[in-house]
């Protein structure tokens, strides 16, 4: 992937691991009740962590991706900062804090693979705040309109709002993701006015538009492009919905890409590998419909893991897989992957 579009990636949002445990029984866990059930060997890390994880292995060494945020100094920080910086993650400003929780979930999962999970909310990144984002200013301004600014859950809303300030003041791409909790205070305080590109799935899409999430997949798609254009008449829209596949507004067409058909593993960390591929499709010059086609391969591969982050993720990977499926990306796709266009198949 040369010849960037951009060269930096610089994102905040929670960084944070989890377990799952799998529940005996389907009905809904009761106030009182005591359930037995196993832990699942599945690896849970969060959104930040995620994204930045595969906008790496996409792009290369050659591509800078600087997270801004908190871990604890518990063994679960110290743990993932090793797997971020093994993952060729520029640390410089994750701070640990002393005394600190690092960011943690416990997800449960019923038989038909449904189900919730329970998040500390005094986590080191819940202490995120703008001074932390201002320290990486010297950074933003040196990228300048060659970087990225990601702004993603699981840190406060004042921070993020930070980041895409100081965004705004140096010509960076502003990306952001809200949950369907934040959409509305994002929307009513103008924070929503400040981002270029909004990645949401379908729940905070209908949130988004003050809709229900149970009508036609496109026809609240619709719903999310014109509630986001009365406020960013400029903004980009990507909605992800699961097996209906996702949809990238770009402004002027509303662009569907269909899901992949693979085995899949877990669903869990989908939405978040779709996001890195959006954003590594855009930072390598793709338009928006092309970035999106490189997304959806990247969210089919990574539901093949147990684990929210796919470590077998890569450039030749993706190529690979990408080859092996009955229909081939676009030809800007193809060159972006290294894949052929034309028979006998991929050369990566």
């Amino acid at each position: 992937m040369s010849h960037h579009r951009y060269d930096a990636l610089f994102g905040t949002g929670g960084i944070g691991s989890g377990v799952f445990f799998a529940l005996n029984g389907s009905h809904t866990l009761g106030r009182e009740e005591s359930r037995s059930g196993r832990f699942l060997d599945r690896r849970d890390y969060c959104k930040l962590h995620i994204i930045a994880h595969y906008m790496q292995a996409l792009m290369g060494t050659g591509f800078v991706v600087l997270p801004i945020g908190m871990v604890g100094d518990d063994d679960a920080g110290k743990r993932l900062l090793v797997e971020m910086q093994e993952a060729a993650l520029d640390l410089r400003h994750v701070r640990v804090e002393p005394g600190g929780q690092t960011l943690f979930s416990f997800c449960f999962v019923y038989p038909d693979g449904s189900g919730g999970n329970l998040t500390v909310d005094d986590s080191a990144s819940s202490h995120v705040d703008p001074a932390l984002i201002r320290e990486a200013e010297p950074e933003l301004a040196a990228y300048g309109k060659r970087g990225i600014a990601l702004a993603v859950p699981e840190v406060p809303l004042p921070a993020r709002a930070e980041l895409l300030a100081l965004a705004a003041r140096y010509g960076l791409l502003r990306v952001a993701s809200f949950t369907s909790g934040e959409i509305v205070q994002a929307r009513d305080t103008g924070l929503l006015a400040q981002v270029d590109l909004l990645a949401v799935n379908r729940d905070e899409a209908a949130a988004l538009a003050g809709v229900t999430a149970d009508q036609q997949p496109v026809d609240l798609v619709w719903a999310a492009v014109n509630a986001l254009r009365r406020l960013q008449p400029a903004a980009l829209l990507s909605v992800t919905a699961g097996m209906d596949g996702s949809w990238a507004w770009d402004g002027r067409i509303l662009a569907h890409a269909p899901a992949h058909r693979v085995q899949v593993a877990s669903t869990a960390g989908a939405g978040d590998a779709h996001f890195a591929g959006l954003l590594a499709g855009l930072a390598t010059g793709l338009e928006l419909s092309e970035a999106q086609e490189l997304a959806a391969l990247a969210a089919a591969l990574s539901v093949t893991s147990p684990h929210t982050i796919n470590k077998e993720i890569s450039r030749p990977s993706l190529c690979a897989f990408a080859g092996a499926q009955p229909t081939r990306p676009s030809p800007a796709v193809c060159r972006t992957l290294g894949l052929a266009c034309t028979p006998p198949g991929p050369t990566c």
